[in-house]
């Protein structure tokens, strides 16, 4: 061990793959967790400095599965819909009253925001990856993903992916990622996703997508009616696809997606979508991102966890845009959960944003827990209760998160 590591104490250490340790350490080399136990099995053996956190939960930074930085500066701005097609009239009408610095400073306070309560690792779905150039590295492990629309889009499919790509080779590395998100069933064809699985094929990267959020959405594709349907016919969408799946069963069917893809919200199913989902092992199935504030604010039907959790779904929890819920906090979005579905655990909803978000963008053991080998992105939580009680205690916390660590380095 070399003389640059250091010793985090802790309260408690909250590793989130085995049991809390009382009176726990963790140890940090460079941007690297070597070693985790408790504070007497850790001690300095060629002098590395112990830091003291006092009485707090340690335990690893939160991710944030689905998030919309472009749109922080909206919060309050839309009141509730009557309908989900009606806010996406709206949405529309207010990004094209905004100018690139309101976008750019859209971002910056978003990931302010994310930073405060806990967030060290965020899936950010960016409708303007031109501004990234503006941006500097990012302050937290971003994953951004390049949204894309060939809906009335000015240019093919297969340029709009190229477009994407060679934006994203030009980005610096240091806590940036990239992947590539075509929006929604109804406003990226099956070709565009196709596009995009060739691409994570040939170069590794991450894929997420809207699918299946609204009632709507399911009366579009399966009847081949309602508000949605009317609208995107009126843009001139081609429509041959509507009539006979619904919004997951097309995209699952023709296989635009997989289970190397990220879901946001699959909040309408039918019993057809679960029988799918059934014929497969947990491996082989996509992972969902839930946003229990958007589903809130946009009163969904009940979301399905209980049956996504029986068929081996792997889920996860994000906060969606602020122009869909009240905060960028993934604790309050955790408390409103638990809320909306009797029965959880705080173990099981502290795993939704941690454990289970690295497991979908393929960096189980490197993110989401604290062990030998993983990335040091740790957050500190007060503690004065006991550990059979702490996942509780830390869903339950409220305040701004007062103590990060991201990449080895503590957060100011």
């Amino acid at each position: 061990m070399r003389s640059e590591a250091v010793i985090l104490r802790a309260r408690i250490v909250v590793p989130m793959e085995g049991a809390p340790i009382d009176d726990g350490a963790v140890v940090i080399q460079g941007d690297r967790i070597v070693a985790v136990g408790a504070r007497r099995d850790l001690v300095p053996l060629h002098g590395e400095p112990t830091l003291d956190l006092g009485e707090v939960a340690l335990l690893p930074g939160l991710i944030n599965a689905h998030c919309h930085l472009d749109y922080t500066m909206m919060r309050h701005a839309i009141d509730p819909p009557k309908s989900f097609t009606a806010w996406v009239q709206r949405i529309n009408a207010l990004k094209r009253s905004l100018d690139n610095d309101d976008y750019l400073a859209a971002i910056r306070r978003g990931f302010r925001e994310l930073r405060k309560w806990g967030t060290t690792t965020v899936c950010n779905i960016e409708a303007f990856p031109e501004l990234m150039v503006e941006l500097g590295p990012s302050p937290l492990r971003t994953w951004w993903f390049y949204e894309m629309i060939d809906v009335r889009h000015r240019h093919t499919t297969e340029e709009v992916v190229a477009g994407a790509l060679s934006f994203f080779r030009r980005r610096e590395a240091g806590l940036d990622r990239y992947g590539l998100s075509p929006h929604a069933p109804f406003t990226a064809s099956v070709s565009l996703y196709q596009l995009a699985n060739a691409c994570a094929a040939r170069s590794p990267m991450a894929l997420t997508t809207h699918v299946a959020e609204s009632l709507e959405e399911m009366q579009m594709f399966r009847d081949a009616r309602g508000p949605l349907y009317d609208f995107m016919k009126s843009l001139q969408r081609p429509m041959t696809d509507c009539g006979r799946h619904t919004p997951f069963g097309l995209l699952w069917r023709s296989g635009a997606i997989n289970r190397d893809w990220l879901l946001a919200h699959m909040n309408e199913l039918r019993d057809e979508d679960f029988e799918l989902l059934g014929q497969h092992t947990a491996d082989e199935l996509p992972s969902v991102v839930h946003c229990p504030g958007s589903h809130r604010y946009f009163g969904h039907s009940p979301f399905p966890l209980r049956r996504l959790l029986d068929a081996g779904v792997n889920v996860c929890v994000g906060t969606d845009s602020l122009a869909s819920t009240e905060s960028l906090s993934l604790l309050e979005e955790l408390r409103s959960l638990r809320d909306s579905i009797a029965g959880l655990s705080g173990e099981q909803l502290l795993r939704m944003v941690t454990v289970n978000p690295a497991r979908a963008l393929q960096q189980a053991g490197q993110l989401g827990q604290i062990t030998p080998g993983a990335l040091a992105d740790l957050i500190a939580v007060p503690t004065s209760g006991t550990v059979a009680a702490i996942h509780e205690e830390v869903v339950d916390h409220s305040a701004p998160i007062s103590w990060m660590m991201i990449d080895g380095k503590i957060v100011p």
